[in-house]
């Protein structure tokens, strides 16, 4: 085939912005340089510091099953764990309820893709790097474990520890992060010291935060465009948009494709990619369009909503967890058209959808969100038909 060929062939396939995923997460950290039991107990230590604001995952190798170390350091080169075991012989998979925990074993090869999936309730992946690799590092200065054959492994190192005894870098190390700033260095034994890097490190990541005006909808109980209807001397798409736009550095409006060129002037479309579901639709066509952001949701039938509520919301908003949603005053459910939705939710979302779900509410109440009590509860009420319309707008004005 000639070049021509595969240039073609190759352009047959939608270029898609893709999350920005490591081996196993968003925020993977890799720990070597230490004996693995030395990394076990610093990762122990660690969790009271960073939980429960964090959900922290764990990644290692099962040093007690057969020669674990030559099979995971294996695994490590083609980007996969170790094959696990299960039970009974022909068993593919076996989930087991232990509780407080539950157990997933495979007989299958966790690729690239399948790792990342697993872990991705996981606001932060800490790995043993002794046996796997993740795009940033954290090194252990430890004489038991010399570090010249494992430099190669040294991409990105973001924090140096310091072994009981150690007060300087080995030259070779020193060495290869000449190239760029030296990391901070921290004696090991401060966990404290450890955790507050570790929140900050992840804390500085923090996706940007963009604005979505669900403006798509086909209004049939009202009868009109409810993002047309003026309450606040602007139609709703253009009070919403500005509402968001306080907040947000860069705002879009939800729509249908043929809506976008009937938008009022200096307001951006976002047309739906995902058509036929309704609110979901568009903001999957949202995290389609930006999967590393975040989408503070709006939807335009909510005359009512303030700065107030957009700014405790924004002031409020937990990362680390998949969504920051307000409980609704009229069911005590989550109100997912007036929440902060994390990257790690698109595929959440996308799940629900596979599973035949389109109701954004379903996902956040199945997921590990924030979630909280609206501040003004009737800013939340929204307006869907004439009476109600009219009844808003008595209020308003008076």
């Amino acid at each position: 085939m000639d070049s021509h060929s595969t240039a073609v062939k190759r352009a047959r396939h939608a270029a898609l912005a893709r999350p920005d995923v490591g081996a196993f997460g968003r925020h993977e950290l890799a720990i070597l340089g230490a004996p693995c039991g030395d990394i076990q107990a610093l990762v122990a230590r660690l969790l009271p510091h960073l939980t429960p604001a964090l959900r922290v995952g764990y990644v290692d190798a099962d040093h007690a099953a057969g020669d674990a170390t030559s099979a995971a350091d294996a695994a490590a080169e083609v980007g996969a764990s170790p094959l696990l075991r299960v039970a009974e012989p022909g068993l593919s998979a076996e989930l087991i309820d232990k509780i407080s925990y539950r157990q997933l074993n495979l007989t299958r090869r966790l690729d690239q893709f399948s790792q990342p999936e697993l872990l991705a309730h996981e606001s932060m992946v800490l790995v043993n790097g002794n046996h796997f690799r993740a795009r940033q590092q954290v090194v252990v200065v430890d004489p038991r474990k010399p570090l010249h054959q494992k430099l190669d492994r040294l991409t990105d190192v973001r924090l140096i520890l310091l072994a009981e005894g150690q007060t300087d870098l080995p030259a070779v190390l020193a060495e290869h992060l000449s190239a760029a700033p030296l990391p901070p260095v921290l004696p090991l034994a401060d966990t404290a010291g450890i955790a507050t890097f570790l929140r900050q490190w992840y804390f500085m990541a923090e996706p940007v935060l963009r604005g979505l005006v669900l403006a798509g909808g086909r209004s049939e109980r009202m009868q009109t465009d409810k993002g047309a209807l003026q309450y606040h001397g602007l139609d709703q798409r253009q009070h919403t948009a500005a509402l968001l736009g306080e907040f947000c550095p860069d705002v879009r409006v939800s729509v249908r494709p043929e809506q976008a060129a009937d938008l009022p002037a200096g307001l951006t479309p976002l047309p739906d990619t995902f058509l036929g579901l309704g609110p979901l639709g568009g903001l999957l066509s949202a995290f389609q369009a930006d999967p590393n952001a975040a989408w503070l949701v709006l939807a335009c039938d909510l005359p009512f909503l303030t700065r107030t509520t957009l700014e405790f919301l924004v002031t409020n908003r937990q990362s680390a967890r998949a969504a920051t949603a307000l409980r609704s005053p009229v069911d005590d459910f989550p109100e997912p058209l007036v929440t902060i939705w994390e990257p790690r939710s698109y595929g959440q979302l996308l799940r629900f959808l596979s599973m035949g779900y389109s109701c954004p509410r379903k996902a956040l109440i199945n997921s590990d969100i924030a979630l909280l009590p609206a501040p003004v509860s009737a800013e939340l009420r929204n307006v869907n038909t004439p009476e109600e319309r009219a009844q808003a707008e008595r209020e308003l004005m008076g």
